[in-house]
C-alpha cells in the first residue's frame, strides 16, 4: 500500500485527481503558483516521489513526463483509514471514536456504504433485543444441522443440491 502523502504531495495529487488526465510538472507548477511561491524543481521532486510511492505512473512526452493517477481519491482515503485502523491496539474503540467524530451527513454516507457492501441488513441486536428480523424469535429461520445439504436455486430456476 502506498504511504501517506504530505501536504505538498496532497496538493499535487489533488490536481492530478481533479484534472483526471495526464499532467506535466509545468501544469501543476503553474496552478500551485496561484496559491504560493514554489520552484519548478520542488514540484518535479514531489511528482517523482509520488511516482516512486506508486501514486502516479508517468510516460515520456518529448522532453517531459506526463503523470497520471494510479488510483482514485476515494481509494487513497480508504487506504489511509485502513492504515490508521490497523495500527490501533483496540480497533473497536478506534472505530467508536471515529464514528463519534462524524457529522450526521458522514454517518448517513457510512450507513449507505454498509448497505452497499452487506448482502443482508445489519442485525442491530441493541435495537431488536427479542431476536431476528421481526423481533420474534419464533420467526427466525432454523439453524442448519451438521451434514445437511444446502439447496440453491440457479438463475434458470431449477434446484440443485450442494454439499454431497
Amino acid at each position: 500500500m502506498p504511504r501517506q502523502l504530505g501536504e505538498l504531495e496532497d496538493a499535487v495529487m489533488t490536481r492530478v485527481w481533479q484534472w483526471n488526465r495526464p499532467v506535466t510538472v509545468r501544469e501543476v507548477l503553474e496552478d500551485l503558483q496561484r496559491e504560493r511561491s514554489i520552484a519548478y524543481t520542488t514540484v518535479m521532486t514531489v511528482m517523482d516521489n509520488l511516482h516512486q510511492k506508486g501514486w502516479v505512473r508517468r510516460e515520456v512526452d518529448g522532453r517531459a513526463y506526463r503523470y497520471t493517477a494510479v488510483s482514485t481519491r476515494a481509494a487513497y482515503s480508504a487506504a489511509l483509514m485502513n492504515e490508521a485502523w490497523s495500527r490501533s491496539d483496540n480497533p473497536a474503540a478506534a472505530l467508536v471514536a471515529f464514528f463519534g467524530m462524524m457529522s450526521p451527513e458522514q454517518r448517513e454516507a457510512l450507513q449507505d456504504a454498509v448497505r452497499m457492501v452487506s448482502p443482508n441488513p445489519v442485525d442491530n441486536s441493541a435495537d431488536n433485543p427479542a431476536g431476528g428480523p421481526t423481533g420474534n424469535p419464533e420467526d427466525d429461520p432454523p439453524e442448519p444441522t451438521a451434514g445437511a445439504a444446502e439447496v440453491t436455486t440457479p438463475a434458470d430456476g431449477t434446484e440443485s443440491e450442494s454439499g454431497r
